[in-house]
């Protein structure tokens, strides 16, 4: 599922092909970690998906490849239902949309919608080396690549997102320098001081980490310096030390342990170093954005929230609130 020879051609002239060869024994050590057997069976499904042909595919306003129309020629009808039910073993599907062959993975999150809102804020990706962290299953890593970046490393350790990022990557194109290892931040090399990326993205993270500083200080190393962090998080209304921290769970996520407000993690990253912090969005989440669908069929947001007052979620915390930070070294 991982060809670590295309991973190691693509990060020459990076500032990372010295830690070309830390990778593979990386993730087989991590994969090896992991206690059930999902694995194998969504990397059969790799084998069992059908070959499909095209020349034709769009990063730059979507993630979309092919047609129907090509689909039509190449699988019967009976054979694009399999080919659905095959796409379907992997929900639920989060980060989205997809648009394979005129079949529209309708996943639970609009990730397009999030990233048209912070592409006008970020320094141009052309050229640029990128490390995602927290990736999912790679929706905006593809974004990042229709923006001609140089090369895209995304980092999730979740294994059903390797298998959809795998999926997509077959159609997309194998040799596409974006590449999903299943690894989290605790698991990158120790970089030297002058090596790095040029930018870094967190999104959807630094509130599931129990020491946020920590994790402001673990993307600040990955970076080059004058590289770039976009940071995106859950914040709440209130001045630089406004932060709150949920005694149960928030939005019935467990795992939630900080939420500041936007200036507070302004401040923050400040104090870890960062230069030039903006604030270039905060947006309440609608049920437009995050919501249930075929492809991820779960509760989701409409269900999270104070069904009489949907500006609560159904702890009494305030509704989902995401703010889009962009800070340089």
């Amino acid at each position: 599922m991982i060809n670590y020879q295309n991973l190691v051609n693509d990060l020459q002239d990076t500032d990372l092909v010295d830690y070309a060869q830390y990778w593979p024994r990386a993730v087989e050590k991590k994969l090896a970690g992991f206690t059930h057997g999902y694995l194998e069976q969504w990397q059969q499904l790799m084998k069992d998906l059908p070959q499909l042909e095209t020349q034709q595919l769009n990063l730059k306003d979507s993630v979309s490849v092919g047609s129907a129309e090509q689909l039509d020629q190449q699988l019967t009808a009976h054979q694009q239902t399999q080919f659905i039910e095959q796409l379907k073993t992997l929900a639920p599907w989060r980060k989205g949309p997809y648009d394979l062959f005129g079949i529209n993975i309708d996943t639970e999150w609009r990730s397009d919608w999030k990233w048209n809102r912070l592409l006008p804020h970020i320094s141009p990706l052309k050229g640029r080396s990128i490390i995602d962290v927290g990736c999912g299953n790679g929706y905006h890593c593809w974004r990042m690549l229709g923006e001609q970046a140089k090369v895209v490393l995304g980092i999730d350790p979740t294994q059903k997102f390797l298998a959809q990022f795998g999926v997509i990557k077959r159609y997309l194109g194998a040799d596409l320098p974006v590449h999903l290892l299943p690894l989290g931040i605790e698991d990158m090399p120790a970089l030297a001081e002058k090596e790095g990326v040029d930018t870094v993205f967190s999104m959807g993270v630094l509130y599931h980490r129990k020491s946020p500083i920590d994790h402001l200080y673990d993307l600040k190393a990955l970076l080059k310096p004058g590289g770039e962090l976009v940071l995106e998080t859950l914040v709440i209304e209130g001045d630089e030390q406004a932060v709150l921290v949920p005694q149960g769970r928030y939005a019935q996520m467990r795992n939630v342990w900080f939420l500041p407000s936007a200036a507070a993690l302004s401040l923050w990253l400040k104090k870890c170093g960062f230069k030039q912090v903006e604030i270039v969005d905060v947006d309440v989440t609608s049920l437009e954005e995050q919501r249930a669908t075929q492809w991820m069929e779960f509760h989701s947001l409409r269900d999270f929230l104070d069904p009489v007052d949907i500006s609560k979620t159904i702890e009494g915390h305030p509704a989902p609130r995401r703010a889009i930070l962009v800070a340089r070294l």
